[in-house]
């Protein structure tokens, strides 16, 4: 049908500028809370809207077992890495290099974690690894970027990184049977508490309510952890997986573009093609372990 197709030829774009969004919203609303604070009240509001939606629509709810690694999963990828976001955000980290860095994953994923897991790493995961590196280096050429985050800035966005592809390893071991609903309910309900938590040792906790910090905890909520999230698994249903995997790539440019509109963070020519090379790098390393997941047993063996 032509709106079917129209939906479908629509989701990815919208994707992208949906994820995009997340970044811009924690840079709009962190002026009035600490970043703890914020991904606090973000999960005490989205556990009750997503495990309404769960039961509304009959999900499956996990076993014990599986809430247990739906915990340990959300700790790395909401926790850690939303943590991390959030944290390099509020310490001066410009928007679309913190969408950069964790967009490292799946180069990092394929080459660092397959390696450290006795797999074979391919020349052209290698070549990835270069290029992203290399992209990184441009990007950060510019001492005003460096020099705007400070230190627990930069480490928090390398510890987003590092959330977010141990959480991508861990959830597809142990989660791939999980109803994604069910289980983002018992993710986002486990990494609130830890942020209630973290937030109650390292934090104040005063939050200067404001018509900007209500609309981006909502957007969060409501448009980036129910409606991104839902798009993302109807797009992984439909959708090959390193045709899905490919949007992320243009998430880190799309991000900087807002970023530069609205708050009017700049990147200059070379940081630029820096975040284009970064690209590449991770195209190149999701291809060539896509490829490997696809080919039979024997090929394998005679390509490595």
């Amino acid at each position: 049908m032509p709106l079917t197709r129209l939906a479908a030829a629509a989701a990815p774009p919208l994707f992208v500028l949906l994820w995009s969004t997340g970044f811009i919203g924690a840079r709009y609303g962190l002026p009035y809370v600490e970043p703890l604070t914020f991904l606090a009240l973000r999960m005490a509001l989205v556990v009750p809207v997503m495990g309404a939606i769960a039961l509304a629509t009959r999900a499956r709810w996990p076993s014990g077992a599986e809430i247990g690694h739906s915990l340990a999963a959300g700790a790395m990828v909401h926790g850690v890495y939303l943590g991390g976001v959030f944290i390099a955000i509020d310490q001066g980290i410009p928007a679309g290099i913190s969408a950069l860095i964790p967009g490292l994953q799946p180069i990092l994923t394929s080459t660092i974690a397959n390696r450290c897991m006795g797999e074979p790493v391919t020349a052209e995961q290698w070549l990835g690894l270069v290029l992203g590196l290399a992209g990184v280096v441009l990007v950060l050429h510019d001492r005003g970027i460096v020099l705007s985050g400070s230190p627990l800035g930069w480490a928090a966005s390398l510890m987003s990184l590092c959330g977010i592809t141990l959480g991508t390893l861990y959830q597809k071991r142990h989660c791939g049977s999980i109803d994604w609903r069910a289980g983002n309910t018992v993710q986002y309900a486990g990494a609130g508490l830890m942020f209630a938590l973290a937030a109650f040792c390292f934090e104040t906790r005063v939050v200067r309510w404001s018509g900007e910090l209500i609309f981006a905890l909502l957007w969060l909520v409501f448009i980036l952890s129910i409606a991104a999230v839902a798009l993302m698994y109807w797009l992984i249903r439909r959708s090959a997986a390193t045709q899905f995997a490919s949007l992320f790539y243009l998430v880190p440019s799309v991000t900087a573009l807002i970023a530069f509109l609205v708050f009017g963070e700049r990147l200059d020519a070379l940081s630029v093609g820096g975040m284009g090379l970064c690209a590449v790098g991770v195209l190149l390393a999701s291809r060539s372990a896509a490829r490997r997941r696809t080919d039979p047993p024997a090929r394998r063996g005679g390509d490595d």
